[in-house]
């Protein structure tokens, strides 16, 4: 899906499902706006790998200005375990704070639960990230599964997450605020995430921030633990 929303200087900023010709944009927001920074040909392997799940905000001029770089996970062999998981989200500093990181991981996981039936999707966040915390946590419906110590490359503990997904996850009358910036996630690599970004979709509400049934459910049994 293609979304297109208006940024604070009156111009237009469209979300679409990232190719091949992005990449170069990619890398550089991902320099501009991270620490942990990946090769081409990581970037390229995603984009072929799972087609559509990646997704770029660009601007008027078909720049990159934010990302969220994403797969499904290459090891579960159970079908009730399938799940997407989140690599690495940026969005430049100028454009930051207007719904286009929290717009750019609803589409993902659209993508992941609607052509890859993801029954989840997993992320990893540096424990001292408060930033990405609430976006994550307030914003998209993501729980806090584990702790990981010394997951990152400079010792830092993670904090790893999972939001609950079905056929439809996102959400069609949300507010257009982003208080984020961009952070990486880990994945079995040295990620780490320093700010973040939310938005919403294209889909029906239910409930709070368009969470979806299944999350309700999981939010529930997770209180009764």
């Amino acid at each position: 899906a293609i979304q297109r929303i208006g940024t604070r200087d009156g111009k237009m900023v469209t979300i679409r499902p990232a190719v091949i010709e992005d990449l170069p944009g990619m890398q550089h927001c991902n320099l501009l706006c991270l620490p942990e920074n990946y090769q081409m040909k990581y970037f390229m392997y995603h984009l072929l790998a799972w087609p559509q799940v990646s997704q770029v905000a660009v601007d008027e001029d078909n720049t990159v200005v934010g990302y969220v770089l994403a797969k499904m996970d290459e090891e579960t062999t159970d079908e009730k375990d399938t799940h997407g998981h989140i690599t690495s989200l940026a969005v430049r500093r100028t454009y930051r704070r207007q719904g286009i990181a929290e717009k750019l991981m609803n589409q993902a996981c659209a993508v992941m639960a609607e052509v890859y039936r993801a029954h989840y999707c997993s992320l990893h966040v540096r424990r001292s990230n408060r930033a990405a915390l609430h976006l994550y946590k307030d914003k998209l419906g993501f729980l806090q599964e584990d702790l990981e110590p010394k997951y990152y490359a400079d010792g830092e503990d993670a904090l790893a997450m999972k939001r609950p997904l079905q056929a439809r996850v996102v959400c069609k009358h949300d507010h257009d605020h982003d208080d984020g910036h961009g952070h990486s996630h880990g994945d079995g690599h040295s990620h780490g995430g320093e700010g973040h970004g939310h938005s919403h979709g294209d889909q029906p509400c239910t409930g709070h921030h368009g969470e979806t049934a299944a999350l309700q459910r999981y939010r529930a049994a997770r209180k009764e633990e």
